[in-house]
């Protein structure tokens, strides 16, 4: 079974401007003339961390990791205005255009994946490739499973903290109402909220209990931005159309790419995986039989460094 490769810093980071509003952290780590890979994270509003770096081999790529507007070192913290997918869609080609990169594999996971979709199926001839785990389309069937009925049943005593900040009369529209106290005046609500609407998220992330994942869901600075930021996307429905991404999948059929899902994940379950693949004739799907939906669960991590080594050998 394969691991991350060993912790590596960044050669380069920078603070890039992407409008009058949002400044985006900006990094590169590995070999500079190596094959350019850009590293899209979830949410959205969670952030790159250290760990994100590791799912390369550092000698053969160049890899390129930024906060997305509002998230991790990028400012204002937790900003929503100016901030939806195509404004991220269109900051990708900024950071490409900005590091005079031609053609790159585009790498994401959960939201991730989302915003990868989004960007090969608009810069088709700009993406040499694409890997994909725990895929989100999106969908409002996929919002209602997660935030409103679906998960709630296999996790009844974490859903009861999850919706403990939302007074009963509201509990029929979660995210309408968490939206309401996340964009209110109430700094001590909305904290509140951020943080049991984060460490939902955590709690449920893998197979089996990781004291970790919740503890970094729980931090406050994360919460905030997580919270609020896919609270802002998912009450704006992604700021996507009605099933667009596996509309438009026909788009991707030059572009190789793998899908690497676990089968116990109940963040993102397994039928928007299948269904993609089903769509992206140039698509290997990898489905992880011991896993849920963290990149870190060793299944996963495993199944995601075999395709960026594979993608390396083939370049």
């Amino acid at each position: 079974m394969l691991h991350l490769y060993p912790e590596i810093e960044p050669f380069e980071t920078e603070r890039l401007a992407v409008d009058g509003l949002h400044t985006i952290h900006l990094e590169r780590c590995g070999n500079p003339n190596g094959i350019p890979v850009l590293f899209l994270h979830g949410g959205p509003g969670t952030g790159c961390t250290p760990t994100h770096r590791r799912f390369f081999d550092p000698e053969r790529y160049h890899i390129i990791l930024f906060d997305q507007r509002g998230c991790g070192r990028s400012t204002p913290h937790a900003e929503l205005r100016h901030n939806n997918t195509a404004r991220l869609v269109s900051d990708i080609e900024t950071i490409r255009r900005h590091l005079g990169i031609n053609r790159w594999l585009v790498f994401g996971g959960s939201w991730g994946s989302t915003l990868a979709l989004a960007y090969a199926e608009q810069f088709t001839a700009q993406t040499s490739g694409l890997i994909l785990r725990g895929i989100f389309l999106c969908r409002k069937e996929d919002i209602h499973w997660f935030y409103q009925e679906g998960t709630s049943r296999l996790f009844p005593d974490y859903w009861q903290d999850y919706i403990a900040p939302i007074p009963k009369s509201e509990r029929s529209n979660m995210v309408k109402a968490y939206y309401r106290i996340l964009t209110g005046a109430d700094s001590v609500r909305q904290m509140e909220a951020a943080k049991a609407w984060s460490v939902w998220e955590g709690r449920t992330a893998t197979l089996l209990p990781d004291a970790s994942t919740e503890t970094f869901f729980a931090q406050p600075e994360v919460a905030l931005s997580m919270a609020r930021i896919e609270c802002h996307y998912f009450s704006h429905d992604s700021f996507l159309t009605p099933n667009q991404l596996l509309e438009n999948a026909s788009r991707l059929a030059s572009i190789p790419g793998v899908i690497v899902h676990g089968r116990y994940d109940v963040i993102c379950p397994m039928d928007g995986a299948l269904a993609l693949h089903s769509a992206w004739s140039g698509s290997k799907l990898m489905i992880v039989p011991d896993a849920g939906h963290a990149a870190t669960e060793p299944g996963i991590t495993d199944a995601l460094v075999t395709a960026t080594d594979e993608f390396a050998r083939t370049y």
